[in-house]
């Protein structure tokens, strides 16, 4: 099936060249039953963010073997004041004060984050307890945006079973971060889930999403999107991109043979661009509970280091699958 494929894939990558991935809530049930499932597999190695006894006694009430884990706690880290150092030089266009890093690296996201970027782990997930701004927030001040990159875009990955054995897989950007993205951005964002598909197998055939198909409406919005896929097609013209298509066309060969015949992505499309978080989020969603289709993400985009977001109602099989996909997008 393609996204076991996909997550074989990844697997793979990572038994070769092993990774370390921080759990900024080390005691939580779902972060324990996921560490303990990737301890068994042996090739990742967890970074529980909490006291070592309170991180112990919780596994040990679940019921889960987190032996071989690495268990980190921010009230008795050995480098603390190399830590409160750094976040202060790197927050110093803020004036940052001592006494104000020292309490935000107390905290678990604040450091979890400055542990990927004292390169003490690779990767970071979190969100389990904490909101995404607060998963967010210490990446986009502490680890950055890659060169090149203006913004932190996101993208999901949709899978849906199918009866031939063959799964279905698609790429949605951007759901759950940027709120009305601009031109630019939008292509950012579509090059940056064209490169997150091709991770889980995907062919990319990206489609900026409209309610016109090349120019059978107007209006701003629908510049905005002929427009972001024009300046896509500019920053990589080794992907197959088309806009502005409306989703009939981006999907159906039929209706594509009728609005814009012989299009190479229309009908075919795999990889979508919506307009605003508006129609993304409501996009996945549809597809996810109409649709039949498995929603991992967000997947988080432009970092400087994978960091990614939980779902505060995620289960322990989402913090597995997302585990997996962080440290499977560490740079090699």
């Amino acid at each position: 099936m393609a996204v076991m494929k996909g997550f074989r894939m990844m697997i793979d990558k990572l038994k070769a060249n092993p990774k370390r991935i921080v759990f900024t809530e080390g005691t939580d049930e779902r972060i324990l039953e996921a560490a303990s499932r990737l301890l068994a597999g042996n090739f990742l190695t967890p970074v529980l963010v909490g006291s070592p006894k309170e991180v112990l006694d919780a596994a040990e009430e679940y019921g889960y073997n987190v032996r071989g884990a690495e268990i980190v706690d921010p009230s008795n880290f050995d480098r603390m004041d190399e830590m409160v150092e750094l976040l202060c030089e790197l927050r110093k266009n803020k004036n940052m004060q001592p006494e104000e890093a020292r309490k935000l690296c107390s905290q678990g996201n604040y450091f979890g984050t400055m542990l990927v970027k004292m390169g003490l782990a690779d990767s970071l997930l979190g969100g389990a307890t904490y909101s995404t701004a607060d998963t967010v927030r210490p990446a986009l001040q502490i680890i950055k945006t890659k060169p090149g990159h203006s913004i932190v875009g996101s993208c999901f990955i949709m899978v849906r079973p199918s009866a031939t054995g063959e799964n279905e897989v698609l790429a949605m950007g951007d759901c759950a971060i940027n709120i009305k993205p601009n031109e630019d951005e939008l292509a950012e964002i579509a090059i940056g889930a064209a490169e997150c598909g091709k991770i889980f197998g995907i062919d990319p055939k990206i489609a900026f999403l409209s309610y016109s198909t090349l120019g059978s409406g107007a209006g701003e919005d629908v510049d905005k999107m002929r427009n972001a896929a024009a300046k896509a097609k500019e920053m990589r013209p080794d992907l197959a991109i088309e806009g502005e298509l409306q989703f009939d066309a981006a999907v159906s060969p039929r209706v594509a043979r009728t609005k814009c015949p012989d299009n190479p992505v229309a009908g075919h499309a795999n990889t979508f661009v919506f307009p605003d978080i508006n129609a993304g989020n409501i996009g996945y969603k549809i597809a996810q509970r109409l649709g039949n289709f498995d929603a991992y993400g967000p997947i988080l985009m432009g970092l400087n280091a994978p960091i990614n977001d939980l779902s505060r109602g995620c289960n322990a099989e989402e913090v597995y699958s997302m585990a997996i996909i962080t440290a499977a997008l560490v740079d090699e």
